[in-house]
């Protein structure tokens, strides 16, 4: 069966600031929360040290405010997503509802992991972003629109010149992000190719359709 295969060239939605530099990955899903066997329901754990205390009090943050709860855009600032590579931190992000990343600067594989989910890291300057986190903070129903195509992120009348790596623009516009739709959508070519390697025993040539169904954390 074929998997049509999903293009991301645009984004928009509400958004969503989080300031500070080098936010870790530590940060954004704690360690204890890596032992879950599936990704399901990890958004609801982004950023809990940040957001709640020993006691499981809320403290003073946007992802615990009213206002943000339907927000698709964050917005960040510089080196976010450093510390370990855990693929849990896009993947609590995404599961809250985080459909792009607008930020300063990205860590290199927290970038790539993201990337894994269709989820485009876009950067701009330290003064376009701080801005935007502003007009965030004071408008949190106001539309931020992401063109990965163009390299550009709007808002009200203002358009924030951004770069999104080529190669993540390449892959989230021509819909190759998605390697495991890409098996399927190729499952027959695979399925040839594996029934003429020697060294696959009989049987698991046509497998390749089922690959990538469970969604398990490693």
């Amino acid at each position: 069966m074929t998997k049509e295969i999903e293009t991301v060239e645009h984004v928009s939605g509400s958004g969503i600031p989080v300031r500070g530099n080098d936010v870790d990955t530590d940060q954004i899903i704690p360690a204890r929360f890596l032992k879950v066997v599936t990704f399901d329901g990890l958004g609801e754990f982004a950023f809990f040290d940040q957001r709640f205390d020993d006691e499981d009090e809320p403290k003073d943050h946007p992802f615990n405010e009213d206002r943000f709860r339907d927000a698709s855009v964050l917005v960040v600032n510089s080196n976010f997503g450093c510390g370990s590579s855990r693929e849990h931190a896009p993947q609590a992000l995404k599961r809250w509802g985080i459909d792009a990343i607008v930020g300063e600067s990205f860590a290199e594989i927290f970038a790539g992991n993201c990337l894994a989910l269709g989820v485009p890291t876009v950067t701009a300057s330290q003064e376009d972003i701080e801005t935007l986190q502003s007009y965030v903070e004071d408008h949190p129903d106001a539309e931020i629109s992401v063109d990965v195509a163009t390299e550009s992120v709007s808002y009200d009348d203002t358009e924030i010149d951004a770069t999104v790596d080529d190669a993540q623009r390449k892959a989230l516009v021509e819909g190759v992000w998605d390697t495991t739709a890409l098996l399927k959508s190729n499952a027959e070519a695979v399925a040839r190719t594996a029934a003429d390697l020697p060294y696959v025993a009989a049987g698991t040539a046509g497998d390749a359709d089922a690959a990538g169904d469970g969604e398990e954390a490693e």
